[in-house]
C-alpha cells in the first residue's frame, strides 16, 4: 500500500471496499436486533406488546434477507462457499493492518509556518 494517502489517485477501490464493510455492520446489526426480539418476546407478557414484538421481529427477519441478497449480489459475502469466504476475509484483514501500519500522523506536529501569518 502506497504510503502517499493523501493522493487521490491511491485512493482507488476505496468506495467499493467502504461500502462492503458498511452492509457487514449493518448485516451484523440486523442479526443483533433480531436476537433481542427475540429475547424480549419470551419476557413480555402482554399479548399486544408480543405482537408488536412479532411484527418488528418478522420485518427484522426481512431486511436481513434483503441485506444479505444484496451482499451475495456485490460479491461480498459467501455464506455457501467456505474457501472464498476465507479468502475474503483475509485480503479485508490484510487491508486493515496494511491501514493501521500507514503512518496516518507525523511526529512533527508544529504548525509554525502552514499558516499565512501578519508580520509584526
Amino acid at each position: 500500500m502506497n504510503q502517499d494517502y493523501l493522493d487521490p489517485k491511491y485512493a482507488e477501490g476505496m468506495p467499493k471496499m467502504a461500502d462492503s464493510a458498511f452492509a457487514l455492520d449493518f448485516l451484523l446489526s440486523i442479526k443483533t436486533g433480531i436476537r433481542y426480539y427475540a429475547v424480549a418476546l419470551t419476557e413480555t407478557a402482554s399479548p399486544e406488546l408480543r405482537n408488536a414484538l412479532y411484527q418488528q421481529m418478522d420485518d427484522a427477519i426481512e431486511l436481513h434477507g434483503e441485506a444479505s441478497e444484496l451482499m451475495l449480489n456485490k460479491g461480498w459475502l459467501y455464506p455457501n462457499d467456505v474457501e472464498k469466504q476465507i479468502e475474503l476475509d483475509l485480503k479485508s484483514a490484510d487491508m486493515a493492518l496494511s491501514i493501521a501500519e500507514m503512518e496516518l500522523f507525523p511526529n512533527d506536529t508544529d504548525r509554525r509556518g502552514t499558516f499565512a501569518t501578519p508580520n509584526k
